[in-house]
C-alpha cells in the first residue's frame, strides 16, 4: 500500500531513497543522521560538504553510496519552541519538500524517519500526526510508496485522548475469544434469516438472498459509482495500491484480505451497516473479539474516515494497517 508505518532500521531498507533528519551544516551529527552517515560511508560527507547547506523547512538530495538505497534527501525539521513559533509549518515543509525532490528524481519508494522528534524535542505523537497527514495529502495526488519509519514503536503513540477514548471504546465492545467461539457455535442451530439479523439488523434474508450473484468487486465498483467518484479517488482513499486495485476490477471473483475490504468501506465513507455488506461479499464480518475490528468500527462509528488518521491508532495499538 502507498503508506506504510513500519519498525525498522532505515539505513538498512532497500527503497529508491531514504530521508536524513538533518542539521542545517548537512556535516552529520548524532541519531538518524550519524547512522545515515556512519552507513553510506566518508563519501557522503564529501558530497554534502558542496551543498552549502541546507535551510529548515527545505529539502537536498545526495547519492546514497554504501547504502541499499539509490539516493539520500537531506532535510531540516524545526527545533520545538513550544509550537508558537512555526514549527508545524515547518515541518510539513521539510516532509512536502523531501517528497517532491524524491518525485522530481523519479523515486517510486522512500523511507522517511519521524522528523524532528528526537533531540530537536518535537512532542511525538504531534510529530507522527503531521507526517502521516503530509504523506497522506501528497499520496491522494501522486503514486508513490512511502515507508514511515518508527525504530522505538514503543515511543509513539497517538494523542492521550483519542487513545484513551479509542481504548474505553475496545473495553466496552471487546469480547474474550473464547466467548464469541460458544456464542458462533450456538447460533449454527439458529435459521439462516436469524443468523442474519444478529449481524445487521436490517439485513433480511430476500435482502441477502437477492445479492447472491453480486461479487464483492461488482459491489465495490456499483458503489465507486453511486458515490461519484473516480477509480483513482477511491483507491487512493483506501491506501490500496494502484496494481491491486486493477486485479480486483478485472477479476470479477477476486477476494481481498480483510484489511483491504475494509480500505475500500472506509474510503467509500460506508455507514456501519454497509461496510458489514461489503465485507460479507469478500468474506469477512467486523468481530468484536478483535481489537482490530473494533478500532475500525469506532472510527466508522465516529464518522471519521481518514484512513491515514485510522492506520496511525492501528499503530498505536500495536495492530495491522488498512490497505492493499
Amino acid at each position: 500500500m502507498p503508506l506504510h508505518m513500519v519498525r525498522n532500521d532505515i539505513t538498512t531498507m532497500k527503497v529508491d531513497a531514504i530521508v536524513n533528519a538533518a542539521k542545517n551544516s548537512l556535516l552529520g551529527g548524532g541519531g538518524v543522521d550519524g547512522a545515515i552517515h556512519r552507513a553510506a560511508g566518508p563519501e557522503l560527507l564529501e558530497e554534502c560538504r558542496t551543498l552549502g547547506g541546507c535551510p529548515t523547512g527545505q529539502a537536498k538530495i545526495t547519492k546514497g553510496y554504501r547504502l541499499p538505497a539509490t539516493y539520500v534527501i537531506h532535510t531540516v525539521g524545526p527545533i520545538w519552541r513550544g509550537g508558537s513559533h512555526g514549527e508545524r509549518e515547518l515541518l510539513i515543509s521539510a516532509y512536502r519538500s523531501s517528497l517532491e525532490l524524491a518525485l522530481e528524481h523519479g523515486c517510486q519508494t522512500v523511507a522517511f524517519p519521524l522528523i524532528s522528534s528526537g533531540a530537536y524535542g518535537y512532542p511525538k505523537d504531534q510529530a507522527l500526526k503531521v507526517a502521516v497527514d503530509t504523506i497522506g495529502d501528497f499520496l491522494l495526488c501522486h503514486d508513490m510508496t512511502v515507508y514511515l519509519v518508527i525504530f522505538d514503536r514503543a515511543a509513539y503513540t497517538i494523542g492521550g485522548k483519542l487513545f484513551n477514548n479509542i481504548a474505553a471504546y475496545i473495553d466496552d465492545h471487546y469480547v474474550d475469544e473464547h466467548t464469541q467461539i460458544r456464542r458462533d457455535m450456538s447460533m449454527e442451530s439458529e435459521p439462516l434469516e436469524a443468523r442474519l439479523w444478529c449481524d445487521s439488523a436490517s439485513f433480511s434474508l430476500d435482502e441477502a438472498l437477492s445479492q447472491l450473484d453480486e461479487s464483492f468487486s461488482q459491489m465495490l465498483l456499483r458503489k465507486i459509482d453511486e458515490r461519484g467518484i473516480t477509480d483513482a479517488q477511491c483507491y487512493k482513499k483506501a491506501n490500496i495500491d494502484r496494481k491491486l486495485f486493477s486485479k480486483i476490477r478485472s477479476d470479477i471473483h477476486y477476494k481481498p484480505s480483510k484489511p483491504t475490504a475494509m480500505a475500500f468501506a472506509i474510503a467509500l465513507e460506508l455507514p456501519l451497516e454497509e461496510a458489514q455488506e461489503l465485507l460479507q461479499k469478500a468474506g469477512f464480518a467486523f468481530s468484536h473479539a478483535s481489537k482490530f475490528d473494533i478500532i475500525v468500527e469506532y472510527f466508522i462509528a465516529h464518522q471519521n474516515y481518514n484512513i491515514f488518521e485510522i492506520n496511525e491508532a492501528l499503530f498505536a495499538f500495536d495492530q495491522s494497517l488498512l490497505g492493499g
